[in-house]
């Protein structure tokens, strides 16, 4: 029997089925390097008896993950973004307590056990910076997004209430 042959012959579950077909189209996009209209879309859905509403429910699902993945990829910026901040805080710190100590006796003592412990916190503090996985970053990404929509609601309103001021 030919690859062919036992390829027709063989079944494949819905998840196969996904895989497959984007490894095509992944490869026929690399070849050509194009991108498709959302008309295209929909004669490839109907070629596989897809139904365009089904298709625009997946696109506004499609939509909605973009947009988490843009809020947590922003999200992740902030996080970053803070830590270096923290981080040029705990250098400036701990560089001028080194300088006092190596001022004040021409070696360095008690400085070091400082810059060990806050060593040991930016350690904690890279561990929770970098953890994109879990409970705790859900929380922390949760309350970043209220956070974030609720300023954008303000500036909104703000925005529309200096509007309706400026006309009269």
């Amino acid at each position: 029997m030919t690859t062919f042959e036992s390829n027709s012959l063989r079944s494949y579950s819905q998840e196969e089925v996904q895989q497959i077909l984007q490894l095509a189209i992944a490869r026929q996009t690399n070849d050509r390097d194009q991108e498709f209209s959302y008309q295209q879309i929909i004669e490839i859905a109907a070629e596989l008896q897809i139904s365009p509403d089904d298709v625009k429910q997946a696109q506004i699902d499609w939509i909605a993950q973009q947009s988490q993945v843009q809020q947590r990829q922003a999200f992740d910026l902030y996080r970053r973004s803070k830590f270096q901040k923290r981080l040029g805080n705990y250098a400036i710190i701990n560089g001028f307590l080194i300088l006092i100590d190596f001022v004040g006796g021409a070696s360095l003592s008690w400085s070091l056990y400082i810059l060990l412990f806050c060593g040991l916190a930016i350690f904690l503090d890279i561990w929770n910076t970098f953890q994109s996985k879990g409970e705790e970053y859900e929380i922390a990404f949760q309350k970043w997004n209220r956070k974030h929509q609720i300023k954008q609601t303000l500036n909104t309103v703000l925005n529309k209430w200096f509007k309706a001021f400026q006309t009269y």
